[in-house]
Parts: C-alpha cells; sequence; structure tokens
C-alpha cells in the first residue's frame, strides 16, 4: 500500500483504478480517531471511482500530528490532493470526515467535485464526558464512544474491532479530534455549498442522528438524502454494501448532469 509525503508528514492511503479511466477521483476521509479501515471493503473498491482512501496525520498509519481545528484538516487534504496530482476530487466524509469534507468546499470549492456526507453534521456538538474522558479515562471513555458509534444490530466482533483501532491512536490526537468537531459549525453557511452532493444516515444513529442529516439535505441545494435502516453511527462499516451501492447510483446520476 502506498505512502506518499505532504510537507514532512508521510501519509499512508490506499488506491482503488476505478473500471473507467474516466472514473472521478473520490477521496474517502475518516472521522475522529478512525483510520482508513472504518469504510468498508466495497466502499473503498468502487469501480464507479478511483478511490484514495486516506488516514489523516496521526491516525492509522500515517505518522505526523492531529489538527487542532476542521479547517487546518481541509488545507492538509488540499496539499494532499496537491501531493498526489489531483486538481479535483469529489469528498467523502464520514463524521468528523464530513466536516472536513463541507469546509474543504468552503474553503477550496474549486477541488470539489462532489461531497457524500456520511452521519455528520452541520454542526457537531461533543459530550464534555468525551471530551474530558479522552485525556483523563482514555480506554472507558473509547468503550463509551463505541458503545453509542454501533447500532444494537451490529455484531460484537464489529464493535471491539472498532474499539482497539481507536485506542491505538494517541489520546492527545483523538483529544483534538473531537474539540475540533465540538467546535465547528457551517449551519449558517450550507447555502454556500454548490456541489453535488449526498447525504447518508443511519436510521439508528445516536451520535448525528437522522435530524442532523434531514438538516444538510433541507440548506445544500439540490442535496440527495438516503436513510439506511437499521445502522448506527458507523454505517459504513455495518452496511457497506448498501452504502457503496447508494454512492455509485449518486456518481452514475451526477456523471449525466
Amino acid at each position: 500500500m502506498p505512502y506518499i509525503m505532504v510537507g514532512e508528514e508521510r501519509i499512508f492511503y490506499t488506491y482503488h483504478r476505478g473500471a473507467d479511466p474516466q472514473s472521478p477521483a473520490m477521496l474517502l476521509v475518516h472521522g475522529a480517531g478512525g483510520n482508513h479501515q472504518y469504510w468498508g471493503f466495497a466502499i473503498r473498491h468502487l469501480k464507479e471511482a478511483a478511490v484514495y482512501a486516506l488516514d489523516l496525520p496521526g491516525h492509522g498509519r500515517s505518522n505526523g500530528s492531529g489538527r487542532a481545528n476542521i479547517a487546518d484538516y481541509a488545507d492538509f487534504l488540499a496539499r494532499f490532493m496537491d501531493a498526489l496530482g489531483l486538481v479535483k476530487a469529489i469528498v467523502a466524509g464520514h463524521s468528523m470526515g464530513g466536516a472536513i469534507a463541507m469546509t474543504m468546499a468552503l474553503r477550496h470549492p474549486d477541488r470539489v467535485a462532489g461531497l457524500v456526507l456520511v452521519g455528520t453534521g452541520a454542526r457537531l456538538r461533543v459530550l464534555p464526558a468525551i471530551l474530558e474522558g479522552t485525556l483523563h479515562d482514555f480506554e472507558r471513555t473509547i468503550a463509551m464512544i463505541c458503545e453509542y458509534a454501533y447500532s444494537p444490530n451490529a455484531p460484537e466482533e464489529l464493535v471491539h474491532q472498532g474499539q482497539r483501532q481507536m485506542l491505538r491512536v494517541a489520546p492527545q490526537v483523538i483529544h483534538g479530534d473531537f474539540a475540533a468537531c465540538n467546535a465547528f459549525d457551517v449551519m449558517e453557511r450550507l447555502g454556500e455549498i454548490h456541489c453535488p452532493t449526498l447525504i447518508i444516515c443511519g436510521s439508528e444513529d445516536k451520535l448525528t442522528p437522522p435530524k442532523y442529516a434531514a438538516f444538510l439535505a433541507e440548506h445544500i441545494a439540490g442535496a440527495e438524502l438516503t436513510l439506511i435502516e437499521g445502522a448506527g453511527h458507523m454505517v459504513m462499516m455495518e452496511k457497506p454494501d448498501l452504502v457503496a451501492s447508494a454512492i455509485a447510483s449518486a456518481l452514475a446520476r451526477w456523471r449525466k448532469r
């Protein structure tokens, strides 16, 4: 799997070439404390796009430092695109990654061909127990986050796998991610987003419930909303085939525009 230098940071990503040489580039951006594997296999291997799934700095196999705010992550993503030689891409983001994707569309609109917003919202308030616990009771707090993040239908091993992966991230990085989420708010700026947008949410999402997705769909012009029944916040891990199908259908519609 490839690495690329973005400034002085060595960034890990996976790449899957689309079936069509003209397939659009798509970046998969994970959420707080996550990594590229939080995007299910079927999503990372979409045949309708050239898919790049990265580990953000300080996450997964990437070195470097986590960022203090969402804008800094968005600016990093633009530099990641520069390093890859990508002029424009569809940006798909989950949770914090969705905040990064929306911020990309606001700060770097000429770089964003479309948005896929998964389990996210225009504002991402974080429980004080999470903000404090990531610094003072890390393991217990990660267990609590995972309890909220998955639906009751999720396989126990899937939940444990997610918990193990988050525990590998430095506490200060995860704390910084959630602090960045807590400060994020673009509720008054959604009307400035003018690219094709697909919004996906699990019907059982407790962290960014369907009303968050509905708000995005109502305030981003032309946005489409897909609700995945029976899935929680980690919808792209719990129901990867359904999420992949929803994205593939949207990409097909966008290409006809």
